[in-house]
């Protein structure tokens, strides 16, 4: 199908590029970027008057609870709620139910989000079989299959050997691990250790639960040369060892979620179960810590860390509530109100959720690598036209997401997607 996009504050944050022209589609792809082509016939015109038009989202964090979770989350429903937010490319971790740990599985699943014509779905794949711990996957194979990368979600590894093994694996090929930096001995806790967790007499989670998880990690590295990712930092003790780590040059790369973005320990009020975690909110001396690592490229990206929870697991005392918290409807509005309410320039704050966030998938993403999280003439044609002006309020109601669990409720913040494109087609439309 073709189609123009005309009168859209076009913001590209790759090239810098933000001015207010014609967009036009075709093929699946953006033919041009300003001057339209002379004898386009569009098949639909979109009138973008005040409004940004913005490279699709590129998310590194979403669960979508398919297999094993139905109850939690359907395909249907959290893709569904991804273009709702603007996203057009997601990257899933492994810890379904079965793992994905096969190709067969990879292989459905990738399958079944392409059929919903939705969002890109990008799986990673189990480091270790089950999650376990224990024993490698077969990553060739795995990557053949599909996978952009491996991780064991949110499930440490506690045996050093194997994680030393599987990174020689990985640096063999040229692979991602994708690592949540926790202790297993010291993360057992349910909210970060302080004032808070002492009050409420709730389990802690020390800062070193992570800084130790990451000494062993940079020095595996070091070792092997592997690429890594880093899933959800959490601590001002986390920022400055990676911020060490990326002066020495290391190939790490990090992520941080919205919540802990913006939010501290301070959510948990009175045992308040949407503030339940993984990892926990901690004190405002980190919060500001990952804002400013975020804000300067230490931090490569920002990511929604969707975890959709039901009722009955989040109506338990904190301590036993599932953590998780819906987040692919307010990745964009997160990232637009960090701007307004800490200074940082509008482009940057749109490149961690677009550009710099596809930079940490690279050759993973195949045809799309030149172009995913930009807007460039031959490109692919994902796009997210905003309201940047309209401000809503958080409310289980507005939620697409099968989870209406947020610790953001209440909140209002701004930027509406009006219309999500994917691959030149309207996926959604407000």
């Amino acid at each position: 199908m073709k189609i123009r996009i005309d009168n859209g504050r076009v913001l590209d944050p790759a090239s810098g590029l933000d001015r207010t022209c014609s967009l036009a589609l075709a093929a699946g792809r953006v033919i041009a970027v300003g001057r339209v082509p002379e004898g386009f016939t569009p098949a639909r015109v979109i009138d973008a008057a005040d409004c940004l038009v913005l490279p699709g989202l590129v998310d590194l964090a979403g669960r979508l609870r398919e297999p094993g979770y139905e109850h939690e989350g359907m395909l249907e429903s959290e893709m569904a709620a991804a273009v709702a937010g603007g996203v057009t490319s997601l990257v899933c971790p492994p810890d379904t139910d079965p793992v994905l740990d096969e190709p067969g599985l990879v292989e459905m699943l990738k399958f079944r989000a392409e059929k919903l014509h939705q969002a890109r779905l990008f799986p990673l794949g189990a480091l270790t079989h089950g999650l376990k711990g224990e024993v490698l996957t077969e990553m060739v194979e795995l990557t053949e299959s599909g996978c952009i990368g491996f991780g064991q979600a949110d499930t440490p590894l506690a045996d050093t050997q194997v994680l030393q093994r599987a990174l020689q694996y990985a640096a063999t090929f040229g692979y991602t691990a994708w690592l949540r930096p926790l202790d297993p001995r010291l993360g057992g806790g349910v909210a970060a250790s302080g004032a808070i967790a002492t009050r409420l007499g709730l389990t802690g989670v020390p800062q070193a639960a992570e800084t130790i998880a990451l000494h062993a990690i940079f020095d595996l590295v070091r070792a092997t040369g592997a690429r890594v990712h880093l899933c959800r930092l959490s601590s001002a003790a986390g920022v400055a060892l990676l911020r060490a780590a990326r002066a020495e040059g290391l190939p790490v790369t990090a992520d941080v979620s919205i919540n802990s973005l913006l939010l501290t320990d301070e959510a948990i009020g009175y045992f308040d179960s949407r503030a339940r975690l993984v990892p926990p909110l901690r004190q405002e001396g980190d919060r500001a810590a990952l804002s400013a690592a975020l804000a300067d490229g230490t931090i490569t990206a920002l990511v929604s860390d969707h975890t959709p929870v039901d009722e009955d697991a989040k109506a338990l005392p904190f301590g036993e509530a599932e953590p998780g918290a819906t987040g692919l409807e307010l990745l964009l509005p997160v990232a637009l109100h960090w701007a307004e309410s800490e200074g940082v320039p509008l482009q940057r704050a749109l490149a961690v959720v677009t550009s710099a966030a596809a930079s940490v998938l690279g050759g993973a993403l195949g045809t799309l690598q030149a172009s995913a999280g930009r807007i460039v003439e031959g490109g692919v044609g994902d796009l997210c036209i905003v309201e940047p002006d309209v401000r809503a309020a958080v409310t289980p109601a507005a939620l697409v997401s099968q989870g209406r669990h947020t610790p953001f409720e209440g909140w209002t913040l701004p930027g509406r997607v009006r219309c999500t494109l994917v691959g030149g087609q309207v996926a959604f439309e407000r």
